[in-house]
């Protein structure tokens, strides 16, 4: 019975996995096909987009919908305004969220999609640039379109003409105009920061200077200062350190509780800071990115860094800042 039960699962295997290998092969040699066939028309696209006053507007039917909500979405991440209208909705009401300053992004495969015809005759009726992405050349929407990406002829790899391939190549094409418009525009990780402040990748993008205590916060004390005056100061800022500046505004020193600690004594508080402080600290810039200050912390076996700029210090970093905020 194993032996028989054995036989069968392994003949699924066999039969799961070449049906994989088939989507998978028909998905890369449409991509192939897909990037071979880009020209002129693309770069109109980017041109088109780029100058744009308004809005992306992103719709598709069915499948093609699922696949436009996920360009708008795109889109709209990178730094292009771009928003998904169901085209059925859009016949009833929702046109009116379409500006005459906005251009339209409409995709079908077979560009005879019914529900799209309203949303067409409205970009026809207000001058509203239309770009038509589809698979057929001839058909309404390419017809209809100021600018076409029309799609290489691929297989499908599902029964029946079910929408696979050309469903690949469609996001691929929505990425590829959302990337050549960022690099277009010189959108930065900054930007994309701005746009991801809970994502795993925007957290990775953080820098010292958005974690960083600043102004008031930061323990500062000076050489001749008394120790006793640099302990309150310490336990005032509550970082445990206090960072030591000359006239210059430089920071030349540091004094953690390590240092308290060597030289304990009933004269510790009479000692100037000079005497106790640890020279050349390690510090770090406000642009470095907050995961590189976390892995010098742990090289350097400290838990807090000096911020500088200008050689003057401007912040002080925690490692329990930079883990709080996601970052590892």
């Amino acid at each position: 019975m194993k032996s028989s039960q054995s036989k069968k699962n392994t003949e699924f295997i066999k039969k799961d996995l070449e049906s994989a290998i088939r989507v998978t092969s028909l998905a890369a040699n449409g991509l192939i096909k897909m990037g071979e066939s880009f020209g002129a028309n693309f770069s109109d696209c980017i041109d088109l987009l780029s100058n744009l006053n308004g809005r992306v507007v992103v719709s598709g039917m069915g499948k093609s919908g699922h696949v436009g909500n996920k360009i708008a979405a795109t889109l709209a991440s990178t730094g292009t305004q771009a928003f998904f209208v169901h085209p059925a909705e859009a016949s009833h009401g929702d046109l009116g969220m379409i500006s005459e300053e906005d251009a339209v992004i409409a995709l079908s495969n077979s560009g005879e999609t019914k529900e799209l015809s309203d949303l067409m005759s409205y970009t026809r009726r207000f001058n509203i640039p239309l770009i038509g992405i589809t698979s057929v050349e001839d058909s309404t929407l390419a017809e209809n379109s100021d600018i076409l990406i029309c799609l290489p002829d691929v297989e499908e790899a599902g029964p029946h003409g079910v929408p696979t391939t050309s469903t690949t190549l469609m996001i691929s094409l929505g990425d590829s105009i959302a990337v050549a418009l960022l690099e277009r525009r010189g959108f930065s990780s900054d930007d994309y920061r701005l746009f991801h402040p809970g994502g795993k990748l925007g957290k990775s993008l953080l820098k010292v200077a958005d974690l960083m205590h600043a102004g008031d916060e930061v323990p500062l004390t000076t050489p001749e200062t008394l120790m006793s005056e640099t302990i309150i100061i310490m336990t005032n800022k509550t970082f445990g350190v206090a960072g030591v500046v000359d006239e210059k505004n430089s920071l030349i020193g540091i004094v953690t509780d390590g240092d308290l600690r060597r030289h304990m004594s009933g004269q510790l508080t009479d000692m100037k800071t000079s005497q106790v402080m640890t020279s050349n600290p390690k510090s770090i810039n406000p642009n470095i990115l907050a995961s590189e200050a976390l892995r010098i912390m742990n090289a350097s076996k400290v838990t807090c860094l000096f911020v500088i700029d200008n050689g003057s210090p401007v912040g002080i970093i925690r490692i329990h800042d930079i883990l709080r905020a996601g970052v590892a």
